[in-house]
């Protein structure tokens, strides 16, 4: 845990000086947004793709590591797979070297910077963001379901277009990312979805819906791993390894309920904060559905993101002089979590062939 705990502190400096030198964007006597500084912002991405690039364990890293070792990646054997996207990226780097070290580097890369392009350019608070990223458990997630997050910093990229409402765009970003993971064309629906306004009967109709799966959740499960039994998922069925854990539903739930009582001032200060909302909402669906059984928190990788920026934004819907303490109160509670999650419940070894 040694080399988490560095780059927990050094993206958190870096971070927070990138927005301490930023330059703000003020139009009619309103700050719009912060534009960070980029050597710092830059820092902060070099620190996260050396720490998550150069590992050679955590979750199913040691798989992908055989998996480039054993195979030669040739078309019928890239064709033959279910994300081809993934096969022919493997199937490049093989050309170059054999060294599996390098699509770990090159995955983390890719996501890494996509998802903090995206941190940096719509949270109020960055330092704050990436705190969370790594103290809310994203940052391990990482590492441990790599196509699935790489599918999901590339659709984060789109988030401009699901703000403005370009559809097609948004659904070609959504496909492209379909071919390193298929689950996210679960993204093209969740489209129409969060576009209306945050806070509607709709909201409450969603989460009401996801609780009374949790009360049914033996037939639901029935119905939905039927349907599935054909496809690449038919393997989640057969996981029975009990429901996520509740504490980290709650710690998801918290910046949401924040975000509720502070919606006025929110949607004042952040007129985009509709889209934002609705999906870590739709997030907080799939973790409350997760406590019938861990793997629906899978799907939550796609909206994690959103509540991450939510965070940077909920501090400042305090009165002036609250703000601080607040502020404080998130990076203690989130660092207690990660303690517990990391140290004590998972008890997260990482190691690396070039960081002793």
């Amino acid at each position: 845990m040694t080399v988490l705990w560095i780059n927990l502190t050094i993206v958190f400096l870096c971070s927070f000086l990138s927005r301490y030198f930023s330059r703000p964007l003020v139009l009619n006597d309103s700050l719009v947004s912060l534009r960070p500084n980029k050597l710092f912002a830059i820092f902060t991405i070099i620190s996260f793709t050396l720490v998550s690039g150069l590992r050679n364990n955590i979750g199913d890293t040691p798989f992908y590591i055989h998996t480039y070792n054993i195979n030669n990646f040739t078309w019928e054997y890239v064709k033959s797979q279910d994300d081809i996207g993934f096969g022919i990226l493997q199937m490049i780097l093989k050309k170059y070297t054999d060294d599996p070290q390098i699509l770990i580097f090159t995955t983390a890369l890719i996501t890494n910077v996509l998802i903090m392009i995206g941190l940096f350019k719509y949270s109020r608070l960055v330092e704050l963001s990436t705190y969370v990223y790594i103290t809310g458990g994203l940052f391990i997630v990482t590492m441990n379901g790599i196509r699935q997050c790489l599918a999901a910093a590339i659709i984060f990229t789109a988030t401009k277009y699901l703000i403005e409402g370009k559809m097609i765009r948004y659904i070609l970003v959504v496909i492209f990312a379909s071919f390193f993971h298929q689950s996210a064309l679960i993204l093209i629906p969740i489209y129409f979805l969060v576009r209306y306004r945050a806070w509607s009967k709709a909201t409450l109709i969603l989460l009401l819906f996801s609780v009374l799966i949790v009360l049914c959740f033996n037939e639901f499960s029935k119905i939905l791993f039927s349907a599935i039994q054909d496809s690449q998922y038919a393997l989640y069925g057969q996981f029975n390894e009990g429901g996520a854990n509740i504490f980290r539903v709650i710690v998801f739930a918290v910046p949401i309920v924040l975000a509720f009582f502070g919606r006025e001032k929110l949607r004042e200060i952040y007129p985009d904060s509709d889209v934002i909302i609705n999906m870590a909402i739709i997030g907080l669906s799939f973790m409350i559905i997760s406590i019938g059984n861990w793997i629906f928190a899978r799907f939550n990788i796609y909206f994690e993101l959103y509540q991450i920026i939510l965070i940077s934004w909920v501090v400042k819907v305090f009165r002036n002089k609250d703000q601080k303490l607040v502020y404080y109160a998130i990076v203690l509670c989130y660092f207690a979590y990660y303690y517990y999650e990391s140290v004590i419940n998972l008890n997260i070894k990482y190691a690396s062939n070039y960081f002793g």
